[in-house]
């Protein structure tokens, strides 16, 4: 790589940008919590140097998004009570990858009819991402699903928790766009995705 010239750092090929693979040394694993869907564990991890460090991991299962668009550019959030941190959020819908052999489509699919009653024939994942890699697994796949019907009466799932207290609401996604550069909403899926489908319109 050739350094940057006048700034620390290298220049980087957009053909060499991307994530990779790497599996440092762990001379220790304690777990202190596991529940249904978490976990927290302490790890002894050793360096390329061969020094020794400890870090906390959360241990996430992963989860899924959906950005629902309906014909007329509105976007489908969830008005929803956070409990950690006190507030109400505006939220895609999303859910946990909790059930054994379901793929993340299959997964999303699931969550669309569980949370917002929705069917849709369209879909197209348009983001992956770590929630806080410093500390945690979980990982996200998010997919924008179009093309929408209400689902049966029958096939109907009943809420409880803070879901039975959710809203759903449209907004244009214009509007949304706006609310995640300036602050108003903060969910970190939500304001990821959102930018994302107004990046890749920009793109054509």
């Amino acid at each position: 790589m050739t350094p940057h010239p006048r700034l620390p750092g290298a220049l980087l090929d957009d053909g060499d940008l991307g994530d990779t693979d790497e599996d440092w040394t762990v001379s220790e694993s304690t777990s202190i919590y596991a529940s249904s869907f978490l976990g927290l564990s302490v790890d002894t991890v050793v360096g390329p140097d061969g020094a020794s460090f400890s870090r906390t991991i959360v241990r996430h299962q992963g989860a899924v998004g959906i950005l629902v668009l309906d014909e007329d550019d509105r976007v489908l959030v969830l008005d929803q009570y956070r409990h950690p941190v006190g507030k109400r959020l505006i939220e895609l819908p999303a859910g946990i990858l909790d059930v054994d052999g379901e793929t993340a489509m299959d997964a999303a699919k699931r969550e669309l009819r569980e949370e917002a009653d929705l069917e849709a024939v369209t879909w197209r994942s348009i983001l992956k991402m770590y929630a806080t890699p410093g500390c945690s697994t979980e990982h996200w796949e998010v997919f924008l699903a179009e093309d929408l019907s209400p689902t049966p009466l029958e096939l109907r799932e009943t809420r409880t928790a803070e879901e039975a207290d959710m809203h759903q609401l449209w907004v244009p996604l214009a509007q949304l766009v706006d609310a995640a550069l300036d602050g108003r909403i903060g969910d970190s899926m939500t304001v990821s995705s959102v930018l994302a489908v107004h990046a890749l319109r920009g793109r054509g």
